[in-house]
């Protein structure tokens, strides 16, 4: 019986034994992550609530003020207001050239000289036959006046008494050729003399003395050519406008629209002239019209043929608005600018642009002079969005314009119009 009571009980010490140690299990692992739980529960308790960000600060200031001169942009070349094709009058040989090439000549400077030997015996032979002209007519005048006096004895009839006249008519008309052929021959002789037709700047000399030169109007010999170059023009093409603005300004009363030009290699427009000549129709190919502008070249420093950019006054000095070209913003097919209300609420407001002067963008339409515009800080402001503000202040930048603009011209430009 004791044997029995032994193998019974040692099953149930078997059994009880595991689940004593999963109920220690299940405490050991419950305990920590109630602890957990506990403590970020306190931590939740303790931690203070995130802040809202300030907003942030902007500087703004108001659209500068500034009467301005808007000028149009061209390219062109200059010309010579005159010039002259030195060709003989005569034919003959070339004995001197009285000129070094490329030098300043004034108006009826000697240039050439033809051989006035041939042209001296002719204006001799000349003179003998008005000579010979007088002659016959003193012999017909004497003749005529006794035949006037024999009338009035009836000693003379009177078809000789007519041909007394008709021998005078002759001889008066035989000295009237001889004077002529004696101007012409005078002429020829001064003509061997090839001078100056104007002053200006002469180009080099394409017959050297010794060479037979043929002489006539069209067809001579081209001795040379003679450009004036004061004052000289400015030629370029226009716009349809720019034809339009002109006829109304014309018609108006304005007086000529000023014009600035400078060189390829200049920074600066120094030469002042004046709008002179519109032509008389566009190209239809095109829709340009030529133009051209006068000015004065008392150094003859300016040369025919060289490239110049030219600025057209567009109109007389008005007041505008402008702010700093960085502060213009593109949205899509817009321009626009940021601006600050006086309870701080940012608005964007579309603008219509006009050109840069001194870094200064002009402002046409959009802007009030009263408003607030963001000059700096425009990343961090958005249009419906509160922000502090900072003033500042809008001030031109004066920098010098690179030299020379490759011949590109510009749409539009504008400066500060001179108080």
């Amino acid at each position: 019986m004791n044997m029995h009571s032994k193998i019974e009980a040692a099953p149930e010490t078997v059994v009880a034994e595991p689940r004593k140690r999963t109920w220690r299990t299940g405490a050991l692992i419950g305990a920590p992550v109630l602890l957990a739980l506990a403590g970020a529960a306190a931590l939740n308790r303790e931690q203070p609530a995130i802040a809202a960000p300030p907003p942030p600060t902007v500087t703004v200031a108001a659209p500068l003020v500034r009467p301005i001169t808007e000028w149009d942009d061209y390219v062109g070349r200059f010309e010579a207001s005159k010039s002259v094709e030195v060709r003989p009058r005569v034919s003959g040989a070339v004995t001197a050239v009285h000129f070094t090439d490329g030098a300043i000549v004034n108006k009826g400077q000697l240039l050439f000289t033809i051989d006035p030997r041939p042209f001296t015996a002719a204006l001799a032979e000349a003179r003998a036959g008005l000579a010979s002209a007088r002659s016959d007519v003193a012999l017909a005048r004497a003749n005529l006046e006794r035949g006037n006096r024999l009338v009035a004895d009836e000693g003379i009839s009177k078809s000789d008494l007519d041909q007394l006249n008709a021998q005078m008519r002759a001889a008066n008309a035989a000295l009237a050729a001889a004077e002529a052929r004696v101007r012409a021959r005078s002429l020829d002789v001064e003509f061997t003399q090839v001078r100056a037709p104007i002053g200006g700047r002469v180009s080099d000399r394409r017959i050297d003395p010794g060479n037979l030169v043929a002489g006539g109007d069209t067809s001579g010999t081209l001795l040379t050519t003679i450009n004036a170059l004061d004052p000289i023009y400015f030629a370029f093409d226009g716009s349809e406008a720019l034809f339009l603005k002109t006829k109304r300004a014309q018609a108006a009363g304005e007086a000529a629209s000023p014009v600035e030009i400078k060189l390829q290699d200049e920074g600066e427009y120094r030469w002042d002239g004046r709008l002179d000549f519109t032509d008389n129709g566009l190209d239809p190919r095109s829709g340009t019209i030529r133009g051209r502008a006068v000015l004065r070249n008392p150094d003859l420093f300016l040369t025919p043929g060289m490239f110049g950019n030219m600025r057209l006054s567009s109109g007389g000095t008005a007041p505008a608005l402008l702010v700093p070209d960085s502060a213009v913003q593109t949205d899509q097919a817009r321009k626009t600018l940021l601006t600050v209300a006086r309870d701080g609420t940012v608005a964007a407001k579309a603008v219509q642009l006009g050109p840069v002067v001194d870094g200064l963008r002009v402002v046409r339409r959009g802007l009030a002079a009263s408003d607030r515009v963001v000059i700096s800080g425009t990343q961090m402001a958005m249009p419906g969005t509160k922000v502090n503000v900072r003033a500042g202040r809008i001030a031109p930048v004066h920098e010098a314009a690179p030299p020379g603009a490759g011949g590109v011209a510009v749409a539009s430009q504008a400066t500060f119009a001179s108080r």
